[in-house]
């Protein structure tokens, strides 16, 4: 019976594994063959063989990153083989194009710029910031629902502009997972602690250029059409729109929590005491502000971002806080799918996709603040459905066409509308961590998802007074 037991148990893995190969074959080649279709039908007048080449791979790319035939990042590097062999060989086109800048994304201040954030995210946890944090919260807010509520979302906001959204988000449910594990599924509290928390990590990721991925792809790409916005200008105007929308958040989701009883935290004293060196995490918080310095005064010593970003990447690698193992553990799939989207960009607007699509927009007669409200809710549909930076990707180099103060405008509500898509629990990694405690059902984020929707639609309305 054993034998038989194995030999099943090796058959059913076998043709579970040899099903999923077929079914990740047959939709990548499904792809293929829709987006041929879509580039056949779907002709500009005077196309180039160059345009035509680079639609047909941004009808693909939209579809692997629907499907996930192929894992995001896969289609990332797939973006810049592609471009590479068809742009510049001369078997596909009689002058081929200039391809290094597609390949040279690899090394552009964006990639550079989430590296040294990703280097800050690992030592803040190697220190063990969540129970910092969490520790600080009951602290200074105390243990009253409503006021837990938002100390907990503005310290999720404010770990999230220089971590990425979603290492913060598991490290503070990490933090109260004993509180609402505790205090169970039906409590309005767990609710609206499962709830705050993602929507808090994802909005907060507005206040910098590396709280969200989006927010590095906007800038990259206005940096390759020759705007520069530096990484003290965003925090201007992202950190107080941040805080602001979490607040607004706070005061929607708290309404419920009014005048309930103190909640009990005494679990906090029952937790094992990690204990991690003094010294690490002075380390940590000097590499830190350090960093955080030196990216919000480039203007003044003209250092550029990529160079800076090197500093948390030499310092914690040299006093042993980030280990080999650590940095081989790092989300390197994140950058190869920010690399493949720039050079997806860049090839956009290089053969003239961008300006062509915005001209048949144009054709439309329609009003340029509307143009801006249909880029906006456009990233919000397509963010709820597949990754917010493949959106990011997609949209932005498009919205390079437009005119005047909407060309800077327009891919700057891209990424804003990337981080609100928060109406189903796929539609973030931080969402979906919430989902996975088990204490919340999908139609618990609808909160959520139309209270961004609303804020959005603020947003993309301002833009008229521009």
């Amino acid at each position: 019976m054993a034998t038989y037991d194995s030999r099943w148990s090796a058959l059913k893995h076998y043709r579970d594994r040899t099903l999923k190969r077929l079914f990740n074959t047959s939709s990548f080649l499904g792809n293929v063959l829709i987006a041929l279709l879509i580039t056949y039908f779907l002709r500009f007048d005077d196309a180039t063989p160059e345009m035509t080449y680079v639609l047909f791979l941004l009808v693909l790319s939209v579809g692997l990153w629907l499907t996930e035939a192929i894992p995001p990042f896969a289609v990332g590097i797939f973006v810049i083989a592609y471009l590479v062999l068809t742009l510049g060989s001369d078997y596909f086109l009689p002058e081929p194009m200039p391809v290094d800048r597609y390949v040279s994304t690899w090394t552009s201040n964006v990639i550079w710029l989430l590296l040294g954030g990703f280097f800050l995210a690992d030592a803040m946890k190697h220190v063990k910031l969540d129970r910092t944090l969490f520790r600080f919260t009951v602290k200074r807010f105390g243990t009253q629902p409503k006021r837990f509520l938002f100390g907990l979302m503005m310290m999720t906001a404010l770990a999230s502009m220089v971590m990425s959204n979603t290492a913060t988000t598991a490290m503070m449910i990490t933090s109260i997972l004993p509180l609402v594990n505790k205090l169970g599924k039906s409590s309005k509290v767990t609710k609206a602690l499962l709830i705050g928390v993602p929507a808090a990590a994802s909005v907060g990721g507005l206040g910098t250029i590396i709280g969200s991925t989006p927010n590095a792809i906007a800038v990259g790409a206005l940096d390759a059409v020759g705007v520069q916005i530096t990484f003290l200008t965003w925090m201007v105007f992202g950190i107080p729109l941040a805080l602001i929308l979490v607040w607004a958040f706070w005061k929607y989701i708290g309404k419920s929590l009014k005048d309930m009883a103190p909640l009990d935290l005494s679990f906090l004293d029952d937790e094992p005491e990690f204990i991690v060196a003094r010294s690490e995490k002075r380390i940590v918080l000097f590499t830190l502000a350090l960093t955080v310095l030196l990216w919000s005064t480039e203007s003044v010593h003209g250092i550029p971002l990529a160079g800076t970003s090197a500093v948390p990447i030499v310092i914690l690698s040299l006093t042993r806080i980030i280990s080999s193992e650590e940095v081989r553990a790092l989300p390197w799939d994140t950058l190869m799918l920010v690399a493949g989207g720039l050079a997806l960009g860049r090839a956009l607007v290089d053969v003239g996709l961008a300006d062509a699509f915005i001209d048949g927009l144009k054709s439309m007669n329609l009003s340029l603040w509307l143009l801006a409200a249909i880029f906006g809710y456009l990233t919000l549909i397509m963010s709820n459905i597949m990754s917010n930076t493949a959106a990011a990707s997609i949209l932005i180099p498009i919205s390079l066409g437009l005119e005047g103060i909407y060309q800077i405008a327009v891919p700057l509500i891209i990424a804003f509308a990337a981080s609100c898509a928060l109406f189903l629990p796929i539609s973030t990694p931080p969402n979906a961590i919430a989902y996975s405690t088990k204490l919340l059902e999908q139609k618990d984020f609808r909160t959520s998802g139309i209270f961004f929707r609303h804020c959005l639609q603020h947003q993309t309305s301002g833009t008229k007074r521009l």
